[in-house]
């Protein structure tokens, strides 16, 4: 038995010397252990809000490759400085509800997507003014504004909890308060923590807001709304485009090394016309009629300048698409489809300057394979 014991402590002194040996060459090959590969881009649309969803309304999104979607509630204030926001979670669009947004959220899980949500402020008078623009008259509109406000978000934290929905946007293009009153920003962000478990961010534009926000580093990652200008030319070609995006990725470069932060565009769209570069923001209802130029072709550059410009960059975590209409099963109705042309054709022959066919969304253009082609490469 002795010897039996020392033939077993030989051998395993034989094999902790190999292993020692084996290791140290390792080591010294300057090999590295492997790494683990970086989060998935957010690869997102905005999700429009309808009469009702079912799963197979999520198939276009898994043909694509995204992996996200947002939903946008609203919260609704008079004017600009009425230092009160109503809460409406009935008397809206069902998928606006409570309701909505859970059947929403499940549905989107189940189809393997994640889901932002991303209450916005409506002004229901706004008299040219925007959410931008919110700003109160004296000190106690201000706190009033702020406890409203702060109800107003903690709703939808604590639905977000409930739901264990992936993100929580708490304000969107809010410039005004958000540059006055970063220290009342600041202890909404500590509340909704106190709520919610997810990641947080906050929508701030593209112009004069995403620089001036103090209070990044209370966030998980940067938020923009992405409605950058890029050119002044009519129909740019995806060269002109590229260079028009070189110093906003520069600011965009150095703001995410100040906070150690990915930047997120948490809306990008351009519409289908001619000039979709020159002013991204504008909806079609605000543009002349000399301007009502349907262009598909210059809306597909600006996705592909934008993928070409963007999306390889390590600081760049994902955009979503700004925006997707989903198809209920009314659309398959051949009666449904007939009264919704009629009635489109009626408005159009009561107003010459109306065009139809231009709008944001990529659905059904050549910039929708273009999308397709950058959220389905692998990562």
């Amino acid at each position: 038995m002795s010897v039996m014991l020392r033939l077993d402590r030989s051998l395993l002194v034989f094999l902790a010397a190999c292993f020692l040996l084996v290791l140290v060459g390792f080591v010294l090959s300057g090999k590295e252990s492997p790494q683990i590969p970086p989060a998935e881009k957010v690869k997102g649309v905005c999700w429009v809000a309808g009469d009702s969803v079912i799963i197979d309304n999520f198939a276009d999104l898994n043909r694509i490759g995204a992996n996200w979607i947002s939903q946008t509630p609203f919260g609704w204030q008079q004017h600009h400085n009425s230092p009160s926001i109503r809460l409406e979670t009935q008397h809206v669009l069902w998928g606006e509800t409570d309701s909505g947004i859970r059947e929403t959220t499940l549905l989107a899980r189940k189809a393997g997507l994640k889901t932002m949500l991303k209450p916005h402020i409506w002004l229901t008078q706004a008299n040219g003014k925007w959410r931008s623009d919110i700003v109160m008259d004296n000190e106690g509109d201000w706190q009033s504004w702020f406890t409203s406000y702060e109800a107003f978000i903690l709703h939808y934290a604590k639905l977000a909890e409930q739901l264990q929905i992936d993100a929580l946007c708490i304000g969107t293009e809010l410039h005004l308060t958000a540059t006055i009153r970063p220290d009342a920003w600041k202890k909404i962000i500590s509340e909704v923590r106190k709520v919610y478990s997810g990641d947080l961010t906050y929508a701030a534009n593209f112009y004069k807001e995403y620089e001036d926000i103090t209070f990044w580093d209370d966030l998980d990652y940067i938020g923009v709304q992405g409605y950058f200008p890029l050119t002044y030319k009519m129909k740019p070609e995806v060269t002109d485009l590229e260079s028009g995006w070189r110093d906003h990725k520069r600011v965009m470069r150095n703001l995410s090394k100040k906070y150690n932060k990915e930047i997120y565009f948490t809306e990008l769209g351009y519409r289908n016309s001619e000039d979709a570069a020159v002013d991204p923001w504008t909806w079609p209802g605000q543009m002349s009629a000399g301007r009502r130029v349907v262009c598909d072709a210059t809306q597909d550059k600006c996705y592909q300048a934008f993928f070409q410009s963007l999306w390889d960059e390590s600081w760049f975590g994902g955009v979503f698409i700004w925006k997707w209409f989903h198809q209920t099963y009314r659309y398959n109705d051949p009666d449904f489809i007939a009264e919704k042309e009629e009635r489109r054709e009626r408005r159009k022959q009561s107003n010459p300057d109306w065009n139809v066919l231009i709008d944001f969304s990529p659905q059904g253009k050549p910039a929708e394979q273009t999308i397709q082609r950058f959220f389905s490469v692998a990562e």
